[in-house]
């Protein structure tokens, strides 16, 4: 059994914030130790414009809008009789909820890394530095592809991280271990091919795919003394509201019309889990993170 159908069991529990964070003991002065910002934006986020600022991708070249057959697919009607002052989601109020697929990355953090045994296995050397920060980055570290029609108006990710990290302090004076993680996701689909279609966090088209924010970054901090070692597991999840992407983020937030958005849904899809962070202070961390996509 492949390790990623493992997560299934831990999935059913989630807790959604916009940061959410574990904490123990204060900043050191003089520390340098800085949070990565959330990047992108998503149906679950206010559409802020300072929000093109954190967009991570370059500016995309014009790319000729790709020739297909007509979308003859509409979004389905509303079910019942409910106004968006009602219930704010009308278009998937009363669906059931369509499983779309589960996948998982495993990151590791450590000095030595083994040659990876399985493809959504990953793994950052530390900085030998005593104290120094090390960074990693891991874009496209799991994926769902999904075909046409796989969903009405709405995708929503159940995320579950399982992190297990060893804080090491070999110093004599106090430190602070610190692991932080953000989580984005790129989504690719055809419509997004579309030159005229600019992303609103580059200023340039889309290019094929858009990166979304997620409300799952997370920042654990443990003070440590002088030669102290600590072992800590935390397990939670998080959950989308408003949704990753829906009918009505499209059109109000990336400028897509309700044509397009419905073209959107009638196309295939390609989502991308991508993970950044950093750590200082701990000597070796085993990153777990299951990603599973549900639509209406």
């Amino acid at each position: 059994m492949q390790r990623k159908h493992l997560l299934a069991l831990g999935l059913a529990a989630a807790v959604t914030s916009v940061a959410a964070y574990a904490q123990k003991g204060g900043l050191l002065r003089g520390d340098t130790y800085r949070a990565e910002p959330v990047r992108g934006l998503s149906a679950d986020l206010k559409n802020y414009p300072e929000q093109g600022l954190l967009s991570r991708r370059a500016s995309q070249p014009v790319v000729a809008p790709i020739k297909r057959a007509p979308i003859t697919a509409k979004l389905a009607p509303p079910i019942y009789d409910v106004t968006e002052s009602d219930v704010y989601d009308v278009h998937s109020f009363g669906r059931y909820v369509k499983w779309l697929g589960l996948t998982s990355a495993f990151i590791n953090i450590q000095t030595g890394c083994p040659k990876p045994t399985t493809p959504d296995e990953y793994c950052q050397e530390l900085n030998p530095t005593v104290g120094g920060v090390t960074s990693f980055t891991f874009n496209d570290a799991a994926r769902i592809h999904l075909p046409k029609y796989a969903t009405n108006s709405l995708l929503c990710y159940w995320f579950a991280p399982v992190l297990t990290v060893t804080y090491n302090n070999p110093t004599a004076t106090r430190a602070i271990g610190r692991l932080h993680y953000t989580p984005t996701l790129t989504v690719e689909n055809p419509v997004l091919s579309d030159p005229s279609l600019i992303d609103p966090t580059t200023g340039a088209p889309f290019g094929g795919s858009l990166l979304t924010s997620m409300t799952a970054s997370e920042r654990f901090q443990e003070a440590l003394e002088p030669g102290v070692t600590l072992n800590e597991r935390n397990r939670d999840s998080a959950v989308c509201m408003a949704g990753l992407l829906s009918h009505k983020s499209l059109v109000e937030n990336y400028g897509l019309t309700p044509a397009q958005a419905d073209d959107f849904f009638a196309s295939p899809t390609t989502i991308r889990l991508n993970i950044g962070g950093s750590t200082q202070y701990v000597s070796n961390a085993s990153l777990v993170f299951g990603l599973r996509i549900v639509g209406d």
